[in-house]
């Protein structure tokens, strides 16, 4: 019996070393392009400027800056307005978008109005802006963009917020300087 698996082992192996096939090539490495999604490129080209306009108002709260944080938050009223606009031809993507532009819309407008000091009231519209803006990119697809979706478990009195960022590095804008590294990646869209 050990002679007959010692053959049957035997045979499996030398079977496959003489087979005709090539080895397998080592895995290429992966080398990112360009930023893209399933819109058409002007509308792709809007997510872009949209999400880079996000991280600027991200980083403003962050900064706890209320007057950068007003600026931001009006520069990506701007570009979710255009964004929109521009989603309009689009009858397929707009229908799935456009709520969650709506509320980064009215978000945006909220805390643009909303200046106190520290930027706490300017901080509480920015969690459902963050949600829709995770919403948009999952829905557009998007692809090679490089965005950690970040969570803390702490903000508004424990109930927990979300935002993104273009770097897995913790850095909470719920906090700012105050508990600055409180948090963690949930989610990638690389």
């Amino acid at each position: 019996m050990r002679s007959i698996l010692g053959l049957l082992v035997c045979s499996v192996f030398l079977y496959s070393c003489g087979s005709s096939t090539p080895p397998a090539a080592p895995a290429a490495k992966v080398v990112k392009g360009p930023a893209n999604s399933k819109l058409s490129e002007a509308d792709n080209k809007n997510l872009l400027t949209m999400l880079a306009d996000y991280y600027s108002l991200k980083n403003a709260l962050v900064a706890t800056d209320a007057v950068k944080t007003t600026a931001a938050s009006q520069q990506l009223l701007t570009s979710a307005t255009a964004m929109a606009t521009s989603l309009q031809m689009d009858s397929v993507n707009n229908m799935a978008i456009k709520p969650y532009l709506d509320t980064i819309v009215t978000s945006c407008k909220a805390i643009s109005v909303l200046t106190d000091k520290h930027c706490e009231e300017q901080r509480i519209p920015f969690s459902p802006l963050s949600n829709s803006m995770f919403a948009i990119i999952k829905i557009a697809g998007l692809k090679n963009a490089g965005v950690y979706q970040q969570y803390c478990p702490m903000a508004f009195n424990e109930k927990g917020a979300y935002w993104l960022s273009d770097e897995s590095e913790i850095k909470n804008p719920y906090f700012g300087k105050k508990m600055l590294e409180c948090g963690e990646v949930k989610d990638s869209i690389q």
